[in-house]
């Protein structure tokens, strides 16, 4: 079903996005990969071509600039391709503080990349995805868009604004054929903690003590999953969690599970 679907993925370059890469190629899907790392984008493309024989074209981009996502989707868009699928993944967690013991220049780069980047990439490719009236928006939120949790705001926050942005766009899609999925997981073990805490990779896996946290290849079995249900289904918003987790305050870290 997802044979030959062009499919565009941002923030691909490792966790979730990557995986992601991986699994749409798997299920022959050709790729539009753009991140702000083009050395990795470049390896992981070679990586794919030859695992799976699937054409991937990357870009360096980065989300936050509106007038590069619109550069780069106009070099897309002009070639007479739309996607088929478009994941926006790309974003980030930027340390954990008291709201008045905030890092401005962190939320700006949550806001900025969460939000303003998903909102950017969507414009772009959202109009030529409903005159030809097909395609799938996926948008990878997080249980923190549905419940917040001490020294998270900024980042629920935006998570919030995601899952709101998701029911939004699935509204102004009515009469169309373009479906909005949200996949949001709960923890997941990639470069998300290490990010957060600034590269301090004690601190990052603290998170996951005493328990398996889901894998960036979990999230993408659910999304590929989301993606190749029949035209005339839409999943609106999966939660997904590892079964040590029941919701964001509880979590059995026995290491039973």
């Amino acid at each position: 079903m997802l044979e030959d679907r062009l499919v565009l993925i941002t923030g691909a370059t490792a966790g979730i996005g990557e995986a992601c890469a991986r699994r749409f190629a798997a299920e022959g899907a050709n790729l539009i990969l753009w991140a702000r790392r083009l050395d990795r984008l470049d390896a992981l493309a070679d990586r794919i071509e030859a695992d799976h024989g699937t054409h991937v074209h990357v870009a360096r981009v980065d989300v936050r600039d509106r007038e590069t996502v619109d550069l780069a989707a106009r070099a897309v868009l002009e070639t007479g391709d739309v996607p088929d699928i478009l994941l926006n993944n790309a974003g980030l967690a930027r340390g954990m503080s008291k709201i008045w013991e905030g890092d401005p220049e962190a939320w700006d780069e949550m806001i900025d990349t969460n939000v303003k980047g998903l909102l950017n990439v969507t414009r772009a490719f959202l109009p030529a995805m409903v005159e030809r009236n097909r395609g799938h928006v996926i948008n990878i939120g997080s249980t923190a868009g549905h419940t917040t949790y001490p020294n998270g705001n900024v980042y629920a926050a935006t998570k919030f604004a995601v899952h709101a942005l998701t029911q939004g766009t699935s509204l102004d899609l009515a009469g169309t054929a373009i479906r909005v999925t949200a996949i949001d997981p709960g923890f997941v073990e990639t470069e998300f903690s290490y990010v957060r805490f600034s590269g301090d990779t004690e601190k990052a896996k603290k998170t996951y003590d005493g328990f398996t946290p889901l894998s960036g290849d979990d999230v993408a079995e659910a999304v590929v999953w989301a993606a190749s249900r029949p035209a005339h289904v839409n999943i609106a918003d999966m939660i997904l969690m590892p079964t040590a987790q029941r919701n964001i305050y509880i979590v059995d870290r026995s290491g039973k599970n």
